[in-house]
């Protein structure tokens, strides 16, 4: 049977599982939406290009399916730059479609033409300029394909109108033959007796836990290999709640906003075991500081993350998910030859002093009972309403870090966020993806900050036109949250174009704008009303504006470019350490 190139780019998608597209119309592509009326696909129509991408993102963080978006030429197509680089960033299986002019008006300068492989090569895993209509089915069946294997990524396929326009002879065939490519994806035997026996010579192991064990879906296998060797295990900013933060052996998110037991456990260690990180720098502060004492078993998909930022003493290249279940069969192994206590580490003094260090180290927020809205009291009160079961998804700065700090997270794809690229503009859209895709009985929270919503609010008109019942949540201090406080107490409280007017616009008047109800919460008396009666609001977009403290930083800090053993808890810290380093003695 002949059908056209354009009908064959949905009968791909159909057969590859894809119920979801995120999109928006234009000329090169327009064949393809033509085609897209009669297939078996839902199409959620965006206000802008970037929303799409992201939204393709937030669909893909909750589900772990691959996320899909289609856009057309030309500045379309360069409107998915920043989402393309966010996704390779933080490891999102995302493919991105697009239009491209016709094959013989390419590198004429044509009416929205631009090269989108070459702009998007250096931020994708992989991309292709289909030049025929029987390479469509194919090239969008690889990429599929190497977007969600090995270590997962954004990949792109670019096509020309022609090549949509063409006939081609369909049948389906799902094997997918890419002989350069065979992701490496269980361990080597050698280094994983090396890696237990490390492991049972340690006295203050830690686990270094990253997004990839989330990308991995390992939180079970994770919890298991913690519990089976009593190892306390710190959890990145991409990978909050692949252990629940209320287990025992659970420390928080280290880095230079963590939590202040997960950072100094690191520095403490005599033993790293890493997985799916990659030693990040907003992870290990200095880096020639970092862990001083630690030697380090690091398990990880890409094999370029192994020794590109620390030197591992057991490299161990595989899917985490994988790798964790080798070495819970080796433990069985070695149990059953009654040797199973070699690789378990005595480690009852170290989980002594971590609790009685984060006993001694609370997050702190002196909250009064009238006044003044603290931003961390609206955080607690917004998981107060709307529970464990929900999904959160934050932008980036000041809001993200009180999010990711202060809300307990239980699972995987629990916690959505921008952590590579930091991506202001991220929330509404991820969050729009995420309800996609997570479906109408599990809640969906965008927590967003004044700055970051303003960059993607016309998304709103998204949710509401297909009906997409997300609550978005935003934490209004009239600031560039944390340029400000980078400004305050960096640059000598010399603030420079970091005022965002609190009524500019006026979030009530546009929640009204779009249909959908909201509420302003300004007073601590008022918070918790307010937000119960938001959250009972479960069949339609919400709005909540949140007017809080503009003077509240992050704590704990780590100085960038500092070492994680000089950790601040506070403003006063930070201004006693200067005045000492002056010679000056405070009062």
């Amino acid at each position: 049977m002949r059908i056209t190139g354009a009908e064959a780019v949905m009968r791909t998608l159909e057969a590859l599982g894809v119920d979801t597209v995120f999109g928006y119309p234009g000329g090169a592509i327009m064949p393809a939406y033509d085609t897209l009326l009669d297939a078996g696909i839902h199409h959620v129509l965006v206000r802008h290009e970037q929303g799409a991408v992201h939204m393709a993102e937030g669909y893909a963080h909750a589900t772990g399916r691959v996320g899909v978006c289609i856009v057309t030429s030309g500045p379309a197509a360069t409107n998915l730059v920043t989402g393309l680089t966010d996704a390779m960033m933080d490891s999102i299986p995302v493919l991105a479609i697009t239009g491209q002019v016709a094959s013989t008006a390419i590198g004429t300068d044509a009416f929205q033409e631009a090269d989108v492989t070459g702009i998007t090569m250096p931020i994708t895993k992989h991309n292709e300029l289909v030049r025929s209509a029987d390479r469509i089915r194919d090239a969008i069946k690889e990429a599929f394909h190497v977007a969600r294997t090995g270590r997962p990524g954004p990949v792109l396929v670019d096509l020309p109108k022609d090549v949509l326009n063409a006939t081609v002879e369909w049948e389906w065939d799902p094997d997918v033959d890419l002989p350069g490519y065979r992701p490496t994806v269980r361990g080597h035997g050698r280094m994983l007796r090396e890696a237990l026996e490390l492991i049972g010579a340690a006295t203050r192991p830690v686990i270094y836990a990253g997004g990839g064990l989330v990308r991995a879906g390992a939180d079970a296998e994770l919890r298991a290999f913690a519990e089976r060797l009593g190892l306390p295990v710190v959890t990145t900013l991409m990978a909050r709640g692949v252990i629940p933060d209320t287990h025992e052996l659970a420390l928080g998110m280290p880095g230079m906003h963590g939590h202040y037991t997960a950072i100094r456990a690191l520095q403490e260690a005599d033993l790293l075991v890493v997985l799916g990180a990659r030693f990040d720098d907003r992870v290990t502060g200095r880096l020639d500081a970092f862990a001083p004492h630690a030697r380090v078993v690091h398990v990880d998909v890409d094999p370029a993350e192994i020794g590109k930022n620390r030197e591992a003493d057991v490299p161990l290249v595989g899917d985490v998910k994988i790798v964790l279940g080798q070495l819970l069969e080796l433990l069985d192994d070695l149990a059953a030859k009654g040797r199973g206590d070699e690789s378990v580490p005595d480690v009852a003094a170290w989980r002594a002093h971590l609790a009685a260090m984060a006993e001694a180290h609370p997050l702190r927020c002196e909250q009064p009972d009238e006044g003044v809205l603290k931003p961390q009291t609206a955080i607690r009160a917004i998981h107060a309403a709307w529970g464990d079961d929900a999904v959160y998804v934050a932008g980036v700065g000041q809001h993200q870090m009180w999010a990711s700090q202060l809300i307990p997270y239980s699972r995987g794809g629990q916690w959505i966020n921008s952590g590579g690229l930091g991506t202001m503009g991220f929330a509404v859209p991820a969050a729009i993806g995420a309800k996609v895709g997570v479906g109408r009985d599990v809640p969906v929270v965008a927590i967003d900050g004044d700055g970051c919503f303003q960059m993607t609010l016309q998304e709103l008109a998204t949710a509401v036109q297909h009906d997409i019942p997300v609550a978005f949540c935003v934490i209004n201090n009239g600031y560039l949250g944390m340029v400000r406080q980078w400004q305050t107490l960096f640059y000598e409280d010399r603030l420079s174009q970091v005022t965002l007017p609190q009524d500019l616009p006026d979030l009530m008047k546009l929640a009204d704008a779009y249909g959908i109800p909201g509420f302003r919460v300004d007073r601590v008396e008022d918070l918790a009303a307010t937000v119960e009666k938001a959250a009972a609001i479960t069949d339609r977009p919400v709005l909540v504006e949140f007017r809080v403290d503009p003077d509240e930083m992050v704590f704990p800090m780590v100085p960038s470019g500092a070492s994680n053993d000089e950790v601040l808890e506070s403003a006063e810290e930070w201004h006693a350490r200067r005045l000492a380093a002056a010679g000056v003695e405070g009062e």
